[in-house]
């Protein structure tokens, strides 16, 4: 009897395993969203309206887009305009659309070593910690963070080169921390800061902020199906949708870390 009861359960089990995949994402995001908690909100209000839940891998923009090539993802959000607009003109994603917007923050340790409180320019800032030869870690995993660092060194005429200039290879958040024990510079997003900040995980100082050269947008693409034939489409845009809808671009607005905004909306509800 006992075994009959078994294998009727494991027969009903079976039977929903299909319905169950159908009704399941895959995310593929910066660290951002992650280390932030924002999808910790997210992502429950869009299951409890839609009934899909959305499983999350959060790395690096340039992983995760990779990961949505490989057709191992459905739907990415992601901050690196150039690799974006390259993913939707290689044909893999498709009906990409502003999400929000936060900025990138240049901190470092309070001694400030290279005296980069003070400068007006993030290329000047920049071009006092190359000066001083200060200690500097970069995300160094081709993130949308790194992508921005690199562009940045570029516009300020530096080659990042010398021996106190390192490369993490992790995601924000483990980054922040390392700079923060090194007591070396790095670009984050303000989002991860605060977070980071907030919780007492460091205490790196910003040195720069509130430049529009600093402006972080994020985008939210679907993986084409035309590409990755098993991609969930359907539900991919119905996630989309919910993001950009007012209720989900409320969340996003109302999203705060130690009382501060975290992230601006792309279409902020009225």
């Amino acid at each position: 009897m006992r075994a009959r009861v078994l294998l009727i359960a494991l027969a009903a089990l079976l039977l929903a395993a299909p319905s169950l995949a159908a009704d399941r994402l895959v995310l593929a995001t910066t660290t951002s969203t992650a280390n932030t908690g924002l999808l910790d909100v997210l992502l429950p209000a869009f299951t409890k309206q839609s009934g899909i839940t959305v499983h999350y891998l959060p790395m690096g923009t340039g992983k995760a887009l990779a990961t949505a090539r490989r057709c191992d993802a459905d739907v990415v959000i992601v901050h690196a305009p150039a690799l974006e607009e390259r993913f939707v003109a290689e044909g893999y994603g498709v009906d990409r659309q502003a999400l929000m917007h936060n900025y990138f923050v240049l901190v470092g340790p309070r001694s400030d070593p290279a005296k980069v409180k003070g400068a007006k320019t993030v290329e000047q800032a920049l071009e006092r910690i190359a000066r001083a030869k200060a200690p500097f870690l970069s995300r160094g995993d081709n993130s949308g963070t790194q992508v921005k660092e690199l562009a940045l060194w570029k516009a300020a005429g530096i080659k990042p080169d010398w021996p106190a200039y390192r490369e993490a290879g992790r995601g924000m958040g483990p980054t922040l921390t390392m700079a923060d024990e090194l007591g070396a510079y790095t670009l984050s997003d303000i989002a991860t800061y605060r977070k980071y900040l907030s919780t007492g995980r460091i205490s790196l100082v910003i040195m720069i902020d509130n430049q529009d050269l600093l402006r972080n947008p994020y985008s939210v693409i679907l993986v084409n199906p035309a590409k990755c034939p098993k991609a969930k489409y359907a539900q991919a845009k119905k996630f989309a949708e919910f993001l950009l809808s007012p209720q989900g671009q409320k969340i996003i607005a109302d999203y705060k870390a130690d009382g501060k905004k975290l992230f601006w909306p792309a279409h902020p509800p009225k």
